[in-house]
């Protein structure tokens, strides 16, 4: 399960990187701190239940600070049309 966690963290950080070379600043340091933070996770060597768990939290904080952005951070109509 520690390798998952390893791979998830080269994932967020090939995303991370993409988004810098992108000119996407805040989404690249977004995913460069998941990337930190999974890679970390994976030298513990958890159990796999506590593994599960944190995975778990992590996505309720995703989600509900994804549910939060959509409904009250971005406005309608005010897209990147250029």
């Amino acid at each position: 399960m520690s390798r998952m966690y390893k791979v998830l963290g080269f994932w967020t950080g090939i995303i991370g990187v993409m988004a810098y070379l992108g000119d996407m600043q805040d989404m690249a340091l977004l995913f460069l701190g998941q990337t930190i933070m999974f890679v970390s996770l994976g030298y513990l060597n958890l159990s796999e239940r506590m593994y599960i768990y944190i995975f778990g939290a992590y996505l309720t904080v995703f989600f509900v600070g994804f549910t939060y952005w959509s409904t009250f951070m971005m406005t309608p109509g005010a897209g990147g049309g250029h």
